[in-house]
């Protein structure tokens, strides 16, 4: 009895250690409304305002988390999150600052731009919009939510989601492209890929829509400047993608600089409260952009308490790095221009987004450095951010089929573009470590194998002007300028060209060339590397162009010239592999622009689903017709239309078909087409659904993509293609801002892209 009785004692003690053991720093806390609640009841107003306080960790390095003014800050309850601070070890000392020296001990949210992938970088947003594979763009933020978790961050500023039309603007380079629809569903997936609609899941972070709202507007396409629109183009052509962040459950929103009405989005109430929350149901809480409030002053609205107030009443909950909250709200509700309900409501959401993170109980959740020592840039991760950058390239021309190369022979690649590390990321990559991006030339070189010889040389600089180069390389994206002239650097390239048997030209713009404050006003390729592709093709040698960019670029005169282009944007930390599969063909290009390539500049901005005027070019030959809707040096349309690009097969569609002619309201149209791959390669092909309204109460564009389908077929096989309308895929805003669809004719066009003229046609029967 005695051994029995001693026996279950030590079993007894041994559960106890294994509960507390698994338990870790875990605690059990009360229901999130209780909670929020009884926590706000014990705070002070300067505790209140702290949570409102998002600095920068600039001046927080390795053993400064106890010295730095950041970290004296938290520990008087004054901040609420940290940006900028990477590592599980660092940023584990910094939230212990926060949970175990601060009054309260609330835990800090830590923020960072994950917007491409984390050390494991994907395609920036625009290339892997092209993939138009949802599943992949979800994975691909699945993945930079899993590194990031595991490396300390919670908090990601992604998805950005603004429509743009205007390639001038940099940042086009960090959106999916000109379309609502497109621009909804990728927003959908980002959210999704970072959320998990769990986020107590320790592999989730907290996404952030941003910029709300119409930042992709602005006038001239230069950055942070002016947009004006009207509401209904609003609602209609530029919220869509915001709104599905919002239904999808994105945690939190950022506002953007350009003011909107008259009024900067920071301080806009209508835009903030009314459409975000009332009509919306957003639920999260909003940041500012980096300084957005005290750059409120500089918009005329006001001295620094003015414009924070103002920010305050509008539902901003958040201020990044601007200190207007913390240095100015006690006097404002001193003076009652804010009230005490407004602090506490801000404060509630945000502590309700940590309590949703789970960390009220385990405030070290992202803090495990075995997770980061296993979880970040593994083999696995980066073999799916290689497929994925694959289907991001877009195939522009193909003459010939030149394409795919032969791994034989002598290549000569060529170009300032070709072995270039620190740019292959592109821009917006805050986390991607140096020195481990394949190079075009890397790629090439691995991918061909040893039966070809591969030949190298520069060619040429990024642009011949210095300081505009240091401008488009910053952030480390060096290019290492040559100090040869640009004839030396020429002779170099022709003397390797004239020994190989075909030449690879990489060309384009640097990973900083787009980009936030990186607008152009000339969007072609910079003269001096036009200048060597010029002199590449006069050797007579076949010519492909690998064009590296962040946005459509003006490449007329390289499309009259050179037998074929392959459009990589950045393709990420696997780049060099990724491009080299589709030159050799091992994987089939299937990518699809998603934004529209100009002729020429002054047809800036540019877009399928434009409007016709009273007065529409008619003829379809691009021919000048005085008194229409055209240019008189130029055809109207463009280069290369949304929706475009080529494959090494051929795709053949047929017998378009619709279940019927007639459609009422709650009625499900079924459109179908055969697609059948007539080339010889296998090969995926984006099949894609446009709409036109032909009569409204408003005006309605001449096409709008209403859905689209990515498909694999292999050579000779045949698929056909089912797609359901339903009256909610015909749904606009009219012009009293009533979500409504209207009886009439409608035509429903299936194709490769935009251009497609194949139709058929419906009346929609109220």
């Amino acid at each position: 009895m005695k051994n029995k009785l001693i026996i279950l004692l030590i079993g007894f003690s041994l559960m106890a250690y294994s509960q507390k053991k698994n338990t870790k720093k875990t605690i059990k806390i009360k229901p999130r409304n209780e909670f929020v609640t009884d926590l706000l009841s014990r705070m002070t107003l300067d505790e209140k305002i702290g949570q409102l306080n998002l600095p920068t960790s600039g001046d927080i390095t390795t053993g400064q988390a106890n010295s730095s003014n950041v970290a004296k800050n938290i520990e008087e309850g004054k901040v609420g999150g940290l940006f900028n601070i990477k590592s599980a070890a660092k940023i584990k000392e910094v939230q212990k600052v926060a949970v175990e020296k601060s009054r309260l001990k609330i835990p800090l949210l830590f923020g960072m731009d994950v917007i491409h992938g984390y050390e494991t970088t994907f395609p920036i947003p625009l290339g892997l919009s092209c993939t138009w594979n949802l599943k992949l763009i979800e994975r691909s933020a699945q993945i930079a939510a899993q590194e990031a978790s595991a490396d300390g961050i919670n908090w990601t500023f992604s998805p950005m989601v603004d429509i743009s039309r205007d390639p001038r603007w940099g940042r086009v380079s960090e959106g999916s492209g000109e379309d609502p629809y497109l621009g909804s569903q990728i927003a959908k997936a980002m959210v999704n890929g970072y959320q998990q609609h769990d986020l107590s899941k320790n592999n989730s972070i907290l996404s952030c829509v941003k910029h709300f709202a119409l930042y992709g507007a602005p006038e001239a396409g230069r950055d942070y400047n002016t947009v004006d629109m009207s509401r209904i183009r609003m609602y209609n052509e530029y919220f869509p993608p915001y709104k599905a962040a919002v239904d999808a459950g994105v945690g939190t929103a950022m506002a953007s600089f350009n003011e909107i009405d008259g009024i900067p989005a920071t301080g806009n109430k209508w835009l903030m409260t009314d459409v975000l929350r009332k009509q919306w149901g957003f639920k999260g809480f909003v940041v500012t952009d980096y300084t957005g409030i005290p750059e409120m002053i500089d918009h005329g609205m006001g001295d620094l308490q003015t414009v924070s107030a103002l920010a305050l009443n509008a539902g901003i909950e958040m201020d990044m790095v601007g200190e207007g909250f913390l240095r100015t709200l006690k006097k404002s509700l001193e003076e009652k221009k804010v009230t005490m309900d407004q602090i506490d409501n801000a404060v509630r959401l945000i502590l309700e987004a940590k309590y949703d993170l789970g960390l009220f109980e385990d405030p070290y959740k992202y803090c495990d450095v075995n997770r980061a020592k296993s979880e970040i840039f593994t083999k696995e991760s980066r073999a799916e951010a290689r497929s994925t950058a694959s289907e991001s390239l877009v195939l522009l021309k193909n003459d010939n089929q030149l394409l795919p190369l032969k791994k034989t022979g002598t290549i000569a690649v060529i170009g300032p573009l070709a072995d270039a590390e620190e740019n292959m990321s592109g821009t917006w990559s805050v986390a991607t470590k140096k020195g481990t991006s394949i190079t075009l030339l890397r790629g090439i070189k691995e991918v061909a194998g040893k039966a070809s010889t591969i030949l190298y040389a520069k060619g040429s600089n990024l642009t011949d002007d210095e300081t505009l180069e240091n401008n488009a390389t910053m952030f480390g994206k060096t290019l290492h300028r040559d100090s040869r002239t640009k004839e030396e650097l020429v002779a170099e390239a022709l003397k390797i060209a004239n020994q190989s048997d075909i030449i690879i030209a990489a060309l384009g713009e640097s990973a900083e060339f787009s980009g936030e404050s990186s607008s152009r006003t000339n969007i072609e390729i910079p003269q001096t590397q036009k200048d060597l592709l010029n002199a590449l093709l006069q050797t007579g040698k076949p010519v492909v162009l690998v064009l590296f960019d962040g946005r459509p670029l003006v490449i007329t005169n390289e499309n009259k010239t050179v037998p074929a282009i392959l459009n990589v944007w950045f393709a990420g930390t696997e780049a060099g592999y990724a491009i080299a599969d589709v030159l050799f063909g091992d994987v089939n290009p299937s990518g699809k622009l998603t934004a529209t390539f100009p002729r020429n500049i002054g047809q800036v901005p540019i877009y399928y689903n434009q409007k016709n005027t009273g007065r529409p070019l008619m003829n379809k030959e691009g021919k000048f017709e005085k008194f229409r809707s055209n240019y008189i040096d130029e055809r109207n349309e463009p280069l290369f239309p949304f929706g475009y690009g080529m494959s090494y097969t051929s795709f053949n569609y047929s017998d378009l078909k619709i279940s019927s002619d007639k459609m009422i309201q709650n009625q499900i149209l079924k459109v179908s087409v055969d697609v059948t791959n007539t080339g010889n390669y296998d090969g995926k092909e984006v099949v894609q659904l446009y709409i036109r309204d032909l009569v409204g109460s408003v005006t309605r564009p001449v096409k709008e993509l209403k859905g689209f389908q990515k498909i694999e077929i292999k050579k000779g096989e045949k698929r056909t293609v089912t797609f359901e309308i339903t009256v909610d895929d015909l749904k606009f805003y009219n012009s009293e801002l009533e979500y409504v669809f209207e009886p009439g004719n409608f035509e429903v066009f299936i194709g490769k892209d935009s251009n497609t003229e194949n139709k058929v046609s419906f009346e929609l029967i109220k």
